[in-house]
């Protein structure tokens, strides 16, 4: 698993929200489309049947965080926040002061701060370990988070332990409602709330393992021909990236190519469940056609543009397109899904998925921890802000074009697509992850942004640098040529001047050259 922080926005839509009260429990109205209805968590067992419908999965080796909060005099359910359990001990109490501190100050900068803390460490026994065991065994890390929400004057309410269908509290010593052998867990979607928050539109997407499959490179017989297609393109189209007319070549190529496939997936008969819908799509997608696109958008002009299908009838293909991508960046090749990635997590938060964004860009800062868009998209998704202002940017850098950034998956061929002859502009997304403030541009000064980010470029002559060599390197015994990856130079474009609004401030993504976006 990923160990990475996830913090939510506030829960004014349609979240479980609910005041605090004497001993640790919540009352919970769960806003729905129409009047507010009411549910109230008295005891552990109902806090610990919310856990889900607070994030929206079931998650897995985790530690969660939710924030209580004073609204018109009830609490309500604030951010919260999930990080993996460390698996060496030694690292719980940095983990747990990253956590605290991360939904805290998150929290303060969105005008809400936690005036109490829900805890849950979620883990599944290892072989020959109880549930009761690994209650123990996290005594500590309830301890630690305990602590670091104390010294923050932000109390803990209630710590719960959920493992092997049961659940413990480390805050209730009532052998009546808290059994020292645990209490068995509820059939999942049976209970009140379970009823209320499916009124309320809220869904449970099952866990987050499941979610994480839809984007893993896949590991069958199919992967070792996937391999075999990548060194052969390999062979070709780093060579070309690296040359300024071929790169542009390339560029326009790339895009086609992936107009063509969205509108065979567009065409495709519908399945039903996950698993069938990506061997579905997996099947339409050549091993070639694959690792021409993979190595395509390696460019980050090229992904910037195809970064455009995030809206309407585009955006349901796009994203399909790129998790097939992702799980075909086998073998050595896993640090180029990068890119694929961070589009699907850019379509996904674009279309109000934010579940799928978060976990989809952090697994492309997993593939390569400096690929600076993903970066700034997971912050600003984690800070809750609104893609509204990238995709604004996004819609002129294509008109500006004259709509030739890209088509509609059910159209013709597009014509004149970027690339041929002549070099795609950067594009330029105002995007301000710090949390801080929103700031909207007006027209004529994003306009001025790209005329500076243009010719910055020009001066600096930026360009793909050269090839390196992926994570893994060489197999032993086995010779492989070619198989690089097409690097961005250390002068950033214009996209990275545009959107690194933070710079100077300490934000992510605001560190000079070297950084690619």
């Amino acid at each position: 698993m990923t160990n990475h922080s996830e913090t939510t926005g506030s829960s004014e839509n349609g979240d479980l929200s609910g005041p605090a009260t004497p001993g640790g429990r919540a009352h919970t109205p769960c806003d729905s489309p129409g009047d507010e209805h009411q549910i109230t968590l008295r005891t552990p067992a109902e806090l610990a049947d919310a856990l889900p419908y607070l994030l929206g999965y079931r998650p897995e080796d985790s530690i969660v965080l939710a924030a209580l909060r004073d609204r018109d005099g009830r609490g309500r359910f604030g951010g919260r926040a999930r990080l993996g359990i460390p698996a060496n001990a030694d690292d719980w109490a940095g983990a747990a002061g990253q956590l605290v501190h991360g939904l805290v100050t998150g929290s303060e900068r969105r005008g809400a701060r936690p005036e109490q803390m829900v805890a849950y460490l979620c883990q599944e026994p290892a072989r020959g370990e109880t549930g009761r065991e690994v209650m123990e065994r996290l005594r500590p890390l309830a301890q630690k988070l305990r602590v670091e929400c104390g010294a923050l004057d932000v109390p803990v309410v209630e710590a719960l332990c959920i493992s092997a269908g049961r659940f413990w509290s480390y805050c209730c010593d009532d052998a009546v409602c808290c059994p020292a052998e645990g209490t068995l867990m509820g059939l999942p979607g049976t209970s009140v709330l379970a009823a209320a928050a499916t009124y309320a539109g809220i869904q449970v997407r099952g866990s987050l393992s499941e979610l994480r499959a839809r984007l893993l490179p896949r590991e069958n017989a199919a992967a070792h021909e996937q391999e075999a297609a990548l060194d052969a393109a390999s062979m070709t189209l780093v060579a070309r990236i690296l040359d300024d007319t071929g790169r542009s070549d390339v560029a326009g190529e790339t895009l086609d190519l992936a107009q063509r496939v969205m509108r065979r997936l567009t065409g495709a008969p519908p399945v039903s469940g996950m698993p069938a819908e990506d061997l579905r799509d997996d099947q339409l997608l050549g091993h070639d056609e694959a690792a021409a696109l993979i190595l395509g958008l390696q460019d980050r002009t090229t992904r910037d543009h195809a970064a455009e299908w995030m809206e309407g009838d585009e955006a349901g293909p796009a994203l399909r397109l790129w998790r097939a991508l992702a799980r075909r960046c086998v073998g050595p090749y896993g640090e180029h899904a990068a890119a694929p990635l961070t589009l699907a997590g850019w379509v996904a938060w674009s279309t109000g998925d934010e579940l799928e964004a978060r976990e989809a860009l952090a697994m492309a800062l997993g593939a390569d921890p400096d690929y600076l868009f993903a970066r700034l998209l997971h912050q600003a998704c984690n800070e809750g802000l609104d893609p509204e202002s990238v995709r604004r940017c996004l819609r002129t850098e294509r008109g500006g074009r004259g709509g030739t950034g890209g088509g509609t998956p059910g159209g013709e061929e597009r014509a004149g697509a970027p690339g041929k002859g002549e070099p795609a502009e950067p594009s330029s997304a105002p995007l301000t992850p710090s949390g801080r403030r929103r700031r909207t541009r007006s027209a004529a000064s994003a306009d001025g942004a790209r005329r500076r980010a243009r010719t910055r470029d020009r001066e600096s002559g930026a360009k793909i640098g050269h090839p390196r060599t992926p994570a893994g390197g060489e197999r032993p015994g086995v010779a492989r040529a070619g198989r690089t990856r097409p690097r961005a130079s250390g002068t950033a474009t214009g996209r990275k001047d545009a959107c690194a609004e933070g710079r100077g401030r300490g934000e992510p993504g605001a560190e000079g050259g070297g950084e690619r976006l």
